[in-house]
């Protein structure tokens, strides 16, 4: 254990939880309940793989257009509503079954290369708090991911998909819904995220937030884009988030959501 682990640990209480979100034991007070994270671009590198996997598809299915420049268009998004946009920009039909055959495709290519994000375990774990998952990927995937990358443990059940609710990232809705489920009020909530969308999303819910730009597929810049929108807290380096999360708990964020 790093020396500033054992400062963390020293200065705080873990809090235990049963089932989703209550407390067993009693802590100091935090400024923050509960840690939420996104998990693709976030716990596991997994966008890589899938943006490779439906450009791939995508060339070989409309070999005369060019889907490199738009792309980029797809963080954050689900597959569905990115082809759903490519189908009014390029004028095209997408054909009947090809979404489903490009999720079998990263679902195999996640099988053979999925990897945590570096340090994400070790980060987790420095963390005095309880954390759950949002994501707009499908529960089975995100389950799945947890286990092939060694994360199950450290979430337990509290995982939430955007299947679960009528609108995805970046409407709130999935991020309300974790909160309900935890029993844990928004404002309480800590959210880490990769993607314009899924920051949205949690501040929309009226979470604060931490941008993580430290995935493979997160494109040279990003950090500064963020900033530029207003965000604030940025970490590039999964070592960076317990002290990053250390200060919020201690009120250090003060009012500024991102």
């Amino acid at each position: 254990m790093t020396p500033m682990s054992v400062s963390l640990a020293s200065h705080y209480t873990t809090k235990r939880v049963t089932g989703l979100g209550q407390p067993t034991s009693a802590r100091p007070f935090f400024m923050f309940d509960h840690l939420i994270c996104d998990c693709d671009g976030v716990l596991v590198d997994s966008e890589v793989i899938a943006d490779r996997v439906l450009l791939t598809a995508l060339s070989a299915r409309f070999p005369s257009l060019d889907f490199a420049p738009v792309a980029p268009l797809a963080f954050g998004q689900r597959t569905s509503t990115f082809l759903a946009d490519l189908e009014t920009r390029f004028q095209i039909k997408i054909p009947d079954g090809f979404l489903a055959d490009v999720e079998r495709q990263i679902d195999s290519e996640f099988k053979r290369s999925l990897a945590p994000i570096a340090g994400v375990r070790d980060a987790l774990l420095r963390v005095p708090l309880p954390a759950a998952v949002v994501s707009n990927s499908r529960l089975t995937r995100v389950a799945a991911s947890l286990a092939r990358v060694g994360l199950t443990d450290i979430f337990g059940p509290r995982v939430f998909s955007a299947e679960q609710v009528s609108r995805p990232k970046p409407h709130p809705d999935v991020y309300l819904h974790a909160a309900r489920e935890l029993g844990i009020a928004p404002e309480r909530c800590l959210v880490v995220e990769d993607s314009v969308t899924g920051l949205t999303a949690a501040r929309a819910a009226g979470m604060k937030t931490i941008a993580f730009v430290g995935a493979s597929h997160v494109p040279k810049g990003y950090a500064q884009v963020l900033r530029n929108l207003g965000v604030t807290r940025i970490v590039e380096h999964m070592e960076q988030l317990p002290v990053l999360i250390a200060a919020g708990l201690r009120g250090e964020f003060g009012q500024l959501q991102s």
